[in-house]
This record gives C-alpha cells, sequence and structure tokens, in this order.
C-alpha cells in the first residue's frame, strides 16, 4: 500500500567505547594471529547493547562462514534446480563478533508485513516521552476487513466495537501478524512522525513509489538496532524483542531450530502477478544460540507458499547446524 510500506536502509550503527557499565562477557576468538571481540552490557533476555566492537576483516572473508556460505548456495542450487523456489536472498550475521555473509542480498523484493516492525518501533520510541500511550485505548470500527488480503491467515484478530490498548494491538500486530491491528494503529500516528524516525536512523526511501521493494541486507538492520538497544531504550527494544518472541508462524526459521532454542522473529508474505502466481515469502529473525546469537534473513520467490516454507526451514536448519559445528570446533 502507498506511504504504508517503506524502503528500509537502515544505517549501520557503530558504537564506541563506555566506562561504567557492566560488561556480559568480552568475546575473543582467534583467526591466523587477528583478533576480534564485542563488549556487551548484561541484564536482558532478548537485547545484548553493544558497547564496543572491533573486528578482525580477514576473519569475515575466510574462516567458517566462508564454508558455510558455500553449503547455503548448494542448498539453494538444489532447490532451484527442484522448482521448490525461483530466488532466493540471504543474509547471516554474528551478533556477538560482526562478521556476516550475504547472498543475492542486493536483490529486492516486497516486504509486505516485514513493514509492521517499523511501526511498532514507532510507537515503542513516541512511549519513551509518554509512557501512558502503551495504555491509551483504540476502538476498531470494523468497515474493513485487513485480513482478507493476507494469505497466512492470523489464528486471532481483533473484532469490529471493541477498544484494545497500544500495547495489545503491538502484541496482536507481531504475534499473529493481524492486519486489522496493524491498521488500527497505522491510521492513528502521523505519517511525518514515521518519516522523522526513519531519517534518524538513516532510512532511504521515496514516499510516493507506488511498490516499495527492500534488500535482505537493509532490512536486516531494524533487527540489529532493536538487538544492540541503539535507537529505543533499553527497556522498550527488549519489549520490541519480546513480542517478537511471540509471534505464531512457526513453519520457516523456527522450524529448522531445535525445541528450547529461543528463536524472535518476523515474517512477510506477498501474492504479485496477474494471476496470483508469484509468490514472496520472507522471514527475519534472531536465534540465541548459546553464548553465539546470530542474525538470520531470507527472501524467496516461487510459485507455492508451502515449499517457500520448507525453504525457509531448510535454510535455517543448515545454518544452525553449522553454528552449532563451528561452537564445538572452537571449544574442542
Amino acid at each position: 500500500m502507498k506511504r504504508s510500506f517503506w524502503i528500509i536502509g537502515v544505517a549501520l550503527f557503530i558504537a564506541g567505547g563506555a566506562s561504567g557499565f557492566f560488561l556480559a562477557r568480552s568475546l575473543e576468538k582467534e583467526s591466523a594471529s587477528h583478533r576480534h571481540h564485542a563488549l556487551r552490557q548484561a541484564g536482558y533476555r532478548y537485547i545484548n547493547p553493544l558497547l564496543e566492537c572491533e573486528i578482525a576483516q580477514e576473519y569475515i572473508q575466510s574462516g567458517p562462514l566462508g564454508s558455510m556460505k558455500r553449503k547455503v548456495s548448494d542448498l539453494i542450487g538444489e532447490k532451484v534446480a527442484a522448482g521448490d523456489v525461483q530466488e532466493v536472498a540471504v543474509y547471516f550475521r554474528d551478533l556477538h563478533d560482526g562478521p556476516w555473509f550475504g547472498i543475492n542480498e542486493r536483490s529486492q523484493f516486497s516486504p509486505a508485513s516485514l513493514m509492521k516492525i517499523p511501526v511498532m518501533i514507532g510507537y515503542l520510541k513516541l512511549a519513551e516521552a509518554d509512557p501512558g500511550l502503551l495504555q491509551r485505548r483504540l476502538t476498531f470500527g470494523g468497515s474493513g476487513d485487513w485480513t482478507a488480503m493476507q494469505n497466512i491467515k492470523p489464528s486471532v484478530t481483533i473484532e469490529p466495537g471493541k477498544s484494545y490498548t497500544v500495547d495489545d494491538l503491538l502484541y496482536r500486530m507481531m504475534a499473529y501478524s493481524d492486519n486489522n491491528a496493524w491498521h488500527l494503529l497505522f491510521e492513528n500516528i502521523d505519517y511525518r512522525y514515521l518519516d522523522t524516525i526513519l531519517a534518524e536512523v538513516g532510512v532511504s526511501y521515496d514516499p510516493d513509489k507506488e511498490e516499495d521493494l527492500m534488500t535482505v541486507k537493509s532490512y536486516s538492520s531494524l533487527l540489529r538496532v532493536l538487538y544492540n538497544a541503539s535507537y529505543l531504550s533499553k527497556p522498550l527494544s527488549e519489549r520490541a524483542l519480546e513480542l517478537l518472541a511471540h509471534v505464531e508462524f512457526k513453519n520457516g526459521i523456527v522450524a529448522g531450530i531445535p525445541a528450547g532454542v529461543p528463536v524472535v522473529s518476523k515474517y512477510g508474505e506477498r501474492t504479485l502477478g496477474s494471476g496470483n502466481e508469484i509468490k514472496q515469502l520472507h522471514e527475519f529473525g534472531i536465534v540465541y544460540y548459546p553464548n553465539n546469537h546470530y542474525l538470520l534473513g531470507i527472501m524467496t520467490r516461487g510459485n507455492d507458499f508451502a515449499r517457500l516454507a520448507d525453504v525457509l526451514r531448510d535454510i535455517s536448519g543448515l545454518i544452525y547446524a553449522e553454528v552449532d559445528h563451528n561452537a564445538h570446533t572452537i571449544r574442542n
């Protein structure tokens, strides 16, 4: 929808050193005599505030990430050859140290429901100055059903004539991806304020475009600013990721992760083409592998949502297995 979905290009946040903070850990690894480490603040479940980061470029360009990227590329090739998917873009980032790799990371896709995250960030940013905002009530008139356009229907949606707190609407918008909750929130926030937020975090976009497009790499920055607590306050960054921990879509990234490993995620789906023949299914998440959290973004284009979900699952499973293997190799 015009002006409701934006191209996300959040500038990379670079944090300097800070004194007087309690540090969770100083993570150091060796790679051909080059060192990189990150210092972060403890005390939160989902966020991991970045205090200082030093990265050895040699580690990013070689080492285990090179092997992981090759294996993911091979898997994508197999999926394309089998007709399960037409195009895939992947972005992986080690959230402790910062090394990353991308596959087709400059390819553009339609973000769809992924753009509910900026709306959530907008309300939480307003709540920093107005804590009572989250308990303010909004009434759903029910003049239109915005869930009708969704292929993956929410199991729960808001009801016409009922009022809900902003906090409850944020939960429903994130957990159930309820388009009705999204629309009620969206029509009660100033477009210009959202424009200001996007400018503040470094987003470049054209509000007059009919069809907004984005890349897997640029969108990933949104989860990074939440994880690093670099835009919202630490409590509200934690709240944002806590909301994403309740997303009910479990057929993609979560399906590739062993039970018991925490994941926060958001998916988006879109149907395009004169005959609705083009399907897009995307998902971005943070996987809280013990002592080695990582961000994974996957965007896909094909002709069957179930097969695209399987692609998300299989890429997620492969990457988790690689992270697990590399962690055990380092320990041993």
